[in-house]
């Protein structure tokens, strides 16, 4: 299975999943004019990684400084999807956010709270 790389914009997060080492990463801020439309590739990509997974373990490092409420809703969808296949994978979630950024903490704490099922961290960024 080929890697996605989706380099970070003023309106995009930096997004690199890896299906060798596991680790899937986002970094950045989300709020693309057509959210579904960018992140249609991550998705689908999501979805073949967990089919085909042979993976121990598979990490989702998470830092999105600001996110609209369309990057909201898509996230609500992918958090679901992880939690589909989290019953035959080992998923740990890290949601990093800065200690000043009050506003991240919350969304992190409220995905925390709506996916209860998920080994969901909340980590300070260092």
């Amino acid at each position: 299975m080929k890697n996605l790389k989706i380099e970070i914009t003023k309106y995009t997060p930096e997004i690199s999943l890896d299906a060798n080492s596991g680790i899937l990463s986002m970094e950045g801020k989300s709020y693309p004019e057509n959210t579904f439309e960018f992140y249609k590739p991550v998705m689908q990509w999501m979805e073949e990684y967990f089919k085909d997974n042979t993976q121990a373990k598979t990490i989702i490092n998470m830092e999105i400084i600001y996110f609209n409420s369309s990057s909201s809703k898509l996230f609500f969808d992918f958090f679901d999807l992880v939690e589909e296949a989290d019953e035959d994978n080992n998923i740990e979630i890290n949601w990093i956010y800065d200690e000043e950024n009050e506003s991240a903490l919350e969304a992190g704490e409220d995905f925390k709270e709506d996916f209860e099922s998920l080994n969901f961290n909340l980590v300070v960024k260092p």
